[in-house]
C-alpha cells in the first residue's frame, strides 16, 4: 500500500472511530454533532485532534475526551494522540450533520 493510500485509510479509520464516541446525554456521536473541528495526521502518524464540547461545563467532558483519545489510539498505524480542547468558535447546533439534526428532531 502506498503512503498516500495508508494515510487515507488511517484518516477514514479515525473518522470511523470518532463516530463510535458519544456524549452520554446525547444519542449522536461527537463527529456528527460537529464537536470535531480538525484532525491532523503528521508524517509519523501522530494525530492531533482539535475539538470542543456542547458546553464548557459539560459534566461528561473527561469521559468524552478520554474515549476520543483511546479510540483514536486504537486505530491501526496511529503512533499517538493529542487532544486540544477549544471553545473558539463556541459549538452551536448549526455545526451538526444533517443526520444528527434528524436524529435529534431539528429537521
Amino acid at each position: 500500500m502506498s503512503d498516500e493510500n495508508e494515510y487515507l485509510r488511517i484518516e477514514e479509520d479515525i473518522v470511523a472511530a470518532l463516530r463510535t464516541v458519544y456524549d452520554p446525554e446525547i444519542p449522536v456521536n461527537v463527529y456528527d454533532l460537529g464537536l470535531i473541528y480538525c484532525v491532523e495526521l503528521t508524517d509519523d502518524k501522530f494525530v492531533t485532534i482539535t475539538m470542543t464540547l456542547t458546553a464548557p461545563n459539560c459534566p461528561a467532558a473527561d469521559f468524552i475526551l478520554e474515549d476520543v483519545r483511546l479510540k483514536v489510539e486504537d486505530v491501526e498505524g496511529v503512533t499517538g494522540v493529542e487532544i486540544q480542547l477549544t471553545f473558539d468558535p463556541e459549538w452551536n447546533k448549526d455545526m451538526m450533520s444533517e443526520e444528527a439534526m434528524l436524529e435529534l428532531g431539528f429537521l
